[in-house]
């Protein structure tokens, strides 16, 4: 059957899966409550069987203090296995659905979360359930639900990189840049500095003291001449905390960094960077603190002959499909620093992520849906 049938059966199933899209989202599931985290997996797991049956294979992997993370396997009608990303949790906390409600308004589908990245689960898992429907051949689809995505998936990354070794693909149903797929992404690293001083009154004993302000606010100059827009890095300086009083000569002072680097090797000079930063008072001293929070998401031979599979697809349906870089990092960071093949931003069209204009557009929906299920179709074919 052609890509045409399967965008016609997608979009008569629109309104059951704007249904579930709403079902979704008021499902409050932030990143650091894991009671939520918890009653909001279950949740969808009940939703995942309703749509799709009783998985062949299913395993609960405990988050501990973040989110558990789910992995599911619906066999195939042709050989081979692709991984599938979506993550649950998202950045708002409990209650903003009191004064933010999922609202509808024409083709405009709000709500917290929809975005980034409830839509892209929906879609993903009614592309499955078109091919089924339609006894269309595919792969065996492996879909990963991570639940501490947006703190950099400590829990899920050794999953990741352990269930995408032996796959044809991985799919990553992260929101897209305005319909594009993101192919390449910033790695991302956090870290702390702090300086710990000596205290003193600041009038009548000024001398005595060493200032872990004075001194971080010297660091950080130099942390910032750091980024290089040439290579792709950039470093930001978003908090500053210090000191006790004004009348006080600060003993502690600390300040949060995030790093976005295009190169891996960036990696490395940034760190030796940071292992070289010194007091000019030697009654001061530095410490610095924190990690790579994900690897660089850099193209390759393999996600470049699936962005390509994935470009016939969408012109055989009469769009164009582009791609584009981004500074943000997702779970396909992992699978590409591997040197596996990996294709990003097959989720929703909208825009707004982590704000509250935050929001989809269903009239987008059936084909982000097809695209999915012909890109699992294509790789099923692939395999034979």
């Amino acid at each position: 059957m052609s890509e045409l049938t399967v965008h016609s059966w997608a979009e008569r199933a629109l309104p059951e899966m704007t249904a579930d899209l709403r079902r979704l989202v008021e499902l409050e599931t932030p990143s650091d409550d894991t009671t939520l985290l918890r009653a909001g997996i279950a949740e969808i797991e009940r939703w995942l069987t309703e749509r799709l049956g009783e998985p062949g294979e299913r395993r609960l992997h405990d988050g501990g203090k973040y989110g558990d993370a789910l992995e599911v396997a619906y066999p195939g009608t042709a050989p081979g296995t692709v991984l599938v990303l979506c993550h649950y949790d998202t950045v708002w906390p409990e209650g903003t659905l009191t004064d933010w409600p999922f609202t509808v308004d024409g083709d405009r589908a709000s709500g917290p979360g929809a975005f980034d990245m409830k839509l892209g689960l929906v879609q993903a898992v009614w592309a499955l359930r078109c091919l089924a429907e339609l006894g269309l051949p595919r792969p065996t689809m492996r879909l990963l639900l991570n639940g501490d995505e947006e703190i950099g998936s400590p829990v899920a990354r050794p999953i990741i990189e352990r269930l995408s070794e032996d796959t044809l693909a991985t799919l990553v149903c992260e929101a897209s840049a305005d319909g594009a797929l993101k192919t390449v992404r910033k790695g991302v690293g956090l870290f702390d500095v702090t300086v710990t001083g000596v205290e003193s009154h600041a009038g009548l004993d000024p001398d005595a003291g060493a200032s872990a302000v004075h001194e971080l606010a010297r660091l950080v100059g130099r942390i910032a001449e750091l980024g290089d827009r040439e290579r792709g890095t950039t470093v930001n300086v978003g908090l500053v905390h210090g000191g006790t009083g004004r009348n006080v000569v600060a003993g502690h002072a600390t300040c949060g960094i995030d790093v976005r680097v295009s190169e891996p090797a960036e990696m490395a000079r940034i760190d030796a960077a940071f292992a070289e930063l010194r007091t000019s008072d030697a009654r001061a001293n530095v410490t610095v603190e924190g990690e790579w929070n994900r690897p660089p998401m850099v193209r390759n031979a393999r996600s470049d002959e699936l962005f390509g599979i994935a470009e016939r697809i969408a012109a055989d349906a009469g769009w164009e499909l582009g791609q584009v870089s981004v500074g943000g990092a997702s779970d396909g960071n992992f699978v590409a620093a591997l040197g596996r093949p990996v294709l990003d931003g097959l989720g929703a069209v909208g825009g707004g992520a982590h704000a509250r204009h935050e929001h989809v557009l269903l009239s987008h929906v059936p084909g982000r849906t097809a695209l999915i299920a012909g890109l699992l179709m294509a790789l099923g074919d692939m395999s034979a």
